[in-house]
């Protein structure tokens, strides 16, 4: 099933709660709601991609055990960007004092922040330009850095505040390996396991 998007108008709008309350009662699809107004219908990934979202976060996890620098979250959480939309990254790291900040009850639903580190691998289903404009959007809501992964071209941009995407393009028996720089201190992907499954 290919990716769906439904327009919101703005006389119907969702609420936060109405929102979290249509992903909880649909929680077989991941839903994204755009700044917009746009609701994006996410099927489930296919057995290839989830085998390299589960590499990719279990990479991230195991770095962020031994630095235990904040928290890691798998493609599974919602984040509440500051410009209203609700999106939901691949990967995603928020350093442990911007985590700590959060009410509790925020931390239990939509976590009302843009992570400060995102990726997105793209699946069959995922249209490139959609990504990049969802990479685009997490950098200007506060991402200090982005990985858009894509497989299929193979490619990958990497997102920085205020300067122009670096895009690195290779072949799938040569994938590059990917430096956290100062955002994830020590982190460094080899993307070779996790193209490869």
């Amino acid at each position: 099933m290919e990716t769906l998007t439904l327009n919101v108008p703005p006389a119907v709008g969702l609420t936060d709660e109405q929102f979290y309350q249509l992903c909880v009662a649909n929680e077989e699809w991941r839903l994204e709601l755009t700044a917009n107004g746009e609701l994006i219908i996410m099927p489930p990934t296919g057995g290839e991609s989830g085998i390299s979202n589960a590499g990719l976060t279990a990479k991230l996890y195991n770095w962020n055990e031994q630095t235990k620098l904040g928290k890691v979250f798998d493609s599974s959480t919602e984040f509440r960007l500051p410009n209203g939309a609700k999106r939901c990254p691949d990967a995603s790291w928020v350093l442990r004092e911007r985590w700590e900040a959060l009410p509790r009850d925020d931390r239990k639903r939509f976590p009302p922040l843009c992570p400060d580190f995102v990726v997105e691998l793209r699946s069959e289903t995922d249209s490139l330009e959609q990504l990049r404009s969802k990479m685009g959007e997490y950098r200007n809501n506060g991402a200090r850095l982005g990985w858009l992964i894509d497989p299929q071209t193979p490619l990958v941009e990497i997102y920085r505040p205020a300067v122009e995407v670096e895009t690195l393009h290779f072949s799938l028996n040569e994938p590059p390996i990917l430096s956290g720089e100062d955002v994830l201190p020590g982190f460094v992907l080899d993307l070779a396991p996790i193209l490869n499954p």
